[in-house]
């Protein structure tokens, strides 16, 4: 059957190998043997940066030089075309690149843009340092017009705080009462949420480099501080070594490529440190080596930083700002997501483009392992569990496969296991973006929401931990929401405090309604379903006492 997206390209069928072309066109080089950029006007330049930074810059980099997404240069994109470049935002690949067009993010109108608008030049943007970042920090309520206890009678630790992804906000959710507290404005797609060492404040972060305190001892938790660390960001963390609980707050820059280290209760921007240099692999210089995941050490006063480009990890010492201590250790390109082992001594990331995983002593403060995995290991903090024959285990799911990588984490009791891949588990399909267990429950839980197979993306993939030979379960959480027209893409399993329920974002498009589905993990049957017109493009959710604790 023919689609729009594929009209006057005959032959079309392998979308994945559609942009594989790697490397830029030296100058001199065949530049003149380039077809010219299709025409653009003004406006749409204007329109097309703009869902460019919404939807594509987190994948193929500000600069368009690819990382978890392959490369977007105009040497590239020309020799394949409008009509090609259209087929694949349209309709994606299984190996991670959404559906824009036939899952209805994108118009007809709007996919075409994009095809023209990536075969042009990338606008560079500017830099950020002290004085901007400084001339964005605001304090809402001083500290000392803050209250002295929580004022509210809420379950903190079983609150959850939503990504309302379009519209800039976050949603408080009471985990007990599964009723909406309060809506608050925040930056442009919230990637993650962050709690202090205490509980009581929770750190959110845009994809707009916008980062947004709120107090959640507050009647109605709301802000009380907001600073923007740049122009696009992905990462912040608080420290929580002991003698440091609530002192420093960090948050990584994708642009410009940096970190900036500031007051845990105020967010005043104390230090900036760039990320730029050179990769661990062919050690030529990068110019965007964007900051994505940074954890809190619990073994010493650190931040563990990845950068991504550079394939480098950072253990960087907050004990004395002024003479700044970063210890660097080489890993591989591109790191992405990850999280703890089960003792909150090894930090295991993802080198995603390099199908490999990385892991960190960070007691010793020396690389451990590198693991090879499946392709683009894309785990967000990763599960862990203990598997019945092979003991303490961390896992990850893939964008580029279906599998799930269960690597052995104990090198003590269990040494011939240890950070190696002891079982392969057969997931539903590519296109995943996160994985969660939880101590008390004995299920694995699977999304698969960048999938262009609806039945994929729209439902979950369940594994029972007591017997993981046998064939997952699919949990139908789209269906059981109850909506109408939309991509309903199924996104992060989150537990709540106790451990017995697991919460869903069912996001759909921002003109279409989304919802969040809550499943007894006992039965795997649904317990409840929110719906509030509010909820738009709900996505990332994190519950308080889980995040506090590294518990996944």
């Amino acid at each position: 059957m023919k689609h729009k997206y594929f009209r006057a390209i005959p032959g079309v069928l392998a979308l994945s190998a559609l942009i594989s072309v790697s490397g830029p066109v030296l100058a001199g080089e065949g530049k003149s043997a380039l077809p010219k950029p299709p025409p653009i006007t003004d406006a749409e330049f204007a329109k097309a940066k703009k869902i460019f930074f919404q939807r594509c810059a987190g994948c193929h980099g500000v600069l368009r030089k690819g990382a978890t997404g392959k490369p977007l240069t105009p040497d590239i994109t020309r020799k394949k075309g409008t009509d090609y470049l259209k087929a694949f935002i349209g309709y994606g690949s299984p190996a991670g690149m959404p559906n824009f067009g036939s899952s209805g993010e994108l118009t007809e109108k709007e996919v075409d843009l994009m095809a023209r608008y990536v075969q042009h030049e990338p606008p560079v943007p500017p830099e950020f340092g002290m004085k901007e970042i400084k001339a964005t920090w605001k304090v809402i309520v001083p500290v000392n017009k803050r209250p002295k206890k929580q004022m509210n009678k809420y379950n903190l630790k079983n609150l959850f705080s939503v990504t309302l992804r379009d519209t800039g906000q976050v949603a408080l959710i009471d985990g007990d009462s599964k009723k909406i507290i309060n809506i608050v404005k925040t930056g442009y797609a919230v990637h993650i949420s962050r709690l202090s060492t205490s509980g009581r404040y929770l750190y959110v972060i845009g994809r707009d480099a916008k980062v947004n305190l709120i107090d959640l001892w507050m009647k109605k938790p709301d802000n009380v501080a907001e600073i923007k660390v740049g122009m696009e960001a992905r990462s912040v963390e608080t420290s929580k070594y002991k003698g440091y609980e609530d002192r420093y707050a960090i948050a990584g820059s994708y642009w410009p490529p940096q970190y900036t280290i500031m007051k845990g209760d105020t967010l005043e921007p104390l230090k900036i440190v760039s990320t730029r240099g050179m990769t661990v692999d062919t050690q030529e210089y990068h110019p965007e080596p964007r900051v994505a995941a940074i954890v809190a050490s619990h073994q010493h006063p650190e931040f563990i930083v990845n950068v991504k480009e550079t394939g480098k990890i950072l253990l960087v010492n907050y004990s004395d700002l002024e003479n700044l201590k970063v210890t660097t250790i080489d890993a591989a390109r591109y790191l992405h997501d990850g999280g703890w082992d089960s003792t909150k001594r090894y930090f295991l990331t993802a080198a995603n483009k390099s199908n490999k995983i990385a892991v960190v002593d960070s007691k010793t403060s020396k690389l451990a392992a590198m693991i090879d995995v499946g392709k683009i290991p894309h785990p967000g903090r990763g599960a862990n569990f203990k598997d019945p024959k092979y003991g303490p285990v961390w896992a990850t799911s893939h964008l580029g496969d279906n599998t799930i990588a269960v690597i052995g984490t104990d090198p003590k009791k269990h040494k011939k296991y240890a950070w190696k891949v002891v079982r392969t588990l057969k997931g539903a399909g590519g296109g995943s973006l996160f994985i969660k267990t939880h101590p008390k429950s004995t299920h694995l839980y699977v999304d698969t929401p960048l999938n262009p197979d609806a039945k994929n993306s729209q439902s979950i993939a369940v594994f029972d931990l007591k017997n993981l030979d046998k064939p997952y379960k699919v949990l139908p959480i789209a269906k059981w929401a109850k909506l109408g027209k939309g991509a309903k893409r199924v996104v992060q399993p989150e537990f709540n405090q106790k451990g017995n329920e697991v919460w869903f974002s069912v996001w759909s498009g921002k003109e279409q309604q989304s919802a969040i589905v809550i499943v007894d993990d006992k039965t795997l049957k649904l317990k409840k379903v929110i719906k509030d017109k509010r909820l738009i493009t709900p996505t990332g959710k994190f519950n308080v006492y889980n995040t506090m604790h590294d518990i996944y």
